[in-house]
């Protein structure tokens, strides 16, 4: 029997041959929080009979399901490849560097059409029996990750499903050793492309992706279920910088709106050889909207700078992770 409390919760997740076919979970990932649940749409009639006073209770019925929310965790050394394959939407396999333990995977950015997961989530009763519930289609509208002084890396994963079940056989779970990125690992670069430079004075980090997609495509004959979201707007990538005033370098690209590439990375221990644990985001091209240097007080200057990511022609928006996973 499980701990009868959020103690005794489970997460599994596994990528999906089809948009809204279950697959058993084989990878289960640790979590801080989740909000995900079935929402259906009702309809109630309104018929009046002589002598009712109330609606009746047979005459409810459902005319769509769907389900979603979001998922937050820690973003750690090992697991995550399905998750950022689902957002970023490059099919990946993970490369063997040289003859070591060490596999990188590198997620660029493309259409999400087809990349979709199942996620069962086990929820304890308070007598330690752990229900199931399945979610199928399940596909991640936007991310945010953000990691500040003393912090481990966050992430929250903003997820659209297709429907719910709670008749799967609930998966026993099993974890492979992973630790968290964290702030002491962290770097943030900018300058041109393939040769940026480490930024002095960071204090804080975010950044989002954002996947618009139509998650409304209710059709008849789909027993009240929908059709895998599509893309149906541009990309968004936007973020912030929380940092002390120790140079100029973000102030003037936001005066002159020049753009610069961004790489922002987590390095760990070693894998093996030269190979480290590693998760780095890359974003070719910047530009800071806001938040230019005030003077509060007699404190030091810390401006927060917002950004916006933007298309380069020549180098791709990607994320890459490299861990000991042979396999997503």
């Amino acid at each position: 029997m499980a701990i009868g409390s959020g103690l005794g919760a489970q997460l599994g997740i596994a990528v999906e041959s089809s948009y809204g076919t279950f697959v058993a979970p084989t990878k289960f990932v640790e979590f801080t929080k989740e909000s995900l649940v079935l929402k259906k749409t009702t309809a109630q009639s309104s018929g009046i009979a002589a002598g009712r006073l109330m609606q009746l209770g047979s005459r409810r019925v459902v005319t769509q399901r769907e389900a979603g929310g979001n998922l937050d965790m820690e973003v750690t050394n090992r697991g995550m490849g399905p998750l950022l394959q689902a957002l970023m939407g490059t099919t990946v396999t993970p490369v063997q560097q040289g003859a070591t333990a060490a596999y990188l995977q590198t997620h660029t950015l493309a259409d999400t059409a087809g990349k979709s997961l199942s996620i069962q989530k086990g929820v304890p009763l308070t007598t330690g029996t752990v229900t199931d519930k399945s979610f199928v289609g399940c596909k991640i509208v936007g991310a945010e990750f953000s990691c500040g002084t003393g912090e481990m890396l966050a992430a929250s994963w903003e997820i659209d499903a297709k429907d719910c079940s709670e008749s799967e056989t609930l998966a026993a779970a099993s974890y492979t050793a992973m630790s968290p990125f964290h702030f002491g690992q962290m770097a943030v670069k900018t300058g041109s492309y393939g040769a940026e430079s480490a930024l002095d004075g960071v204090r804080k980090m975010s950044l989002k992706i954002e996947r618009p997609q139509a998650t409304d495509r209710f059709y008849a004959g789909q027993a009240g279920l929908k059709k895998e979201p599509i893309t149906n707007d541009w990309v968004k990538i936007t973020g912030s910088l929380e940092m002390d005033y120790v140079a100029t370098t973000i102030d003037d690209l936001h005066t002159s709106d020049g753009s610069t590439s961004l790489v922002w990375e987590f390095v760990g221990p070693v894998i093996e050889g030269a190979h480290n644990e590693t998760i780095r985001f890359k974003i070719p091209v910047i530009r800071f909207d806001d938040a230019p240097p005030t003077v509060d007080g007699p404190e030091i200057v810390r401006p927060t700078f917002n950004f916006t990511g933007l298309l380069d022609l020549t180098n791709p928006t990607a994320i890459e992770y490299l861990s000991a996973d042979s396999t997503l």
